[in-house]
């Protein structure tokens, strides 16, 4: 299918890749073919790719999170998470007008800038959101049941983890500090200071903890970010990117 369209025909395909983290997806094709054009995008589009990317990333994990908990016997967890989520889901609306399958990046650029007011509505979601981490937490932290439950399940080591190519959280949770923003940075990740979380059993538990702190990382980043973003274009104007005028066809 990719094959037959456009580089930016391709951006909708993307968002499908992962329904729980479109915006990631996005940017990941975009930076792709950027390289291959060796475009030069400009700073504010970089900023905001790394913000929408990162609101993503947190989505993402409370979706899993949320779920995980479930499945292990905490609903009241799985609702909570899920009620952040949709904060979240507010402010990718906001941004891009679409909840899940966004198309919010082009080769170039994206769509459209912030909407005005955008950096209050995040600090706002972020307080409530932060409230929600802490109450999740006060529930499972010295939950015998739950913890016994994660604890000693699915145990991966490092070594077999580096075996397996594993990556993202597991990777980390099973004690490989590795994560590409810190290790091969691109976007602006090596302006932003945040830590990356690592387990040290490799199970289901250090796995659920190591998302668990990585959504507060995210939330880090991303008001540095906001704190940084300069002014500017969105995307590029580029003859290699840009589609040519349909011509008029008469009867």
């Amino acid at each position: 299918m990719c094959e037959q369209r456009t580089w930016n025909h391709v951006v909708p395909y993307t968002d499908r890749l992962n329904y729980a983290s479109p915006l990631i997806n996005n940017v990941a094709f975009a930076l792709a073919a950027e390289k291959l054009l060796e475009l030069q995008v400009p700073d504010r589009c970089q900023y905001i790719r790394m913000i929408m990317s990162e609101i993503s990333r947190i989505t993402d994990h409370m979706t899993c999170l949320g779920m995980s908990a479930t499945e292990a016997g905490a609903i009241s967890v799985g609702f909570y998470m899920l009620e952040a989520r949709e904060t979240l889901y507010d402010l990718v609306t906001a941004v891009t007008g679409a909840r899940l399958t966004v198309s919010y990046a082009r080769v170039g650029g994206v769509t459209q800038d912030f909407p005005a007011g955008f950096a209050e509505q995040v600090h706002s979601a972020f307080t409530d959101i932060r409230q929600i981490l802490a109450d999740c937490d006060k529930l499972l932290s010295k939950n015998r049941i739950f913890i016994d439950r994660m604890s000693g399940v699915g145990v991966m080591s490092k070594e077999e983890a580096i075996s397996y190519g594993v990556t993202g959280p597991l990777l980390r949770a099973a004690g490989v500090a590795y994560d590409v923003r810190r290790a091969q940075p691109y976007l602006f990740y090596e302006r932003i200071d945040f830590e990356v979380p690592t387990g040290t059993q490799g199970d289901n538990y250090d796995r659920f903890t190591v998302r668990f702190e990585e959504i507060r990382q995210s939330m880090r980043i991303i008001e540095q970010a906001l704190a940084q973003l300069p002014s500017g274009s969105v995307r590029v104007d580029d003859p290699r990117i840009t589609l040519p005028a349909k011509k008029e066809v008469y009867g």
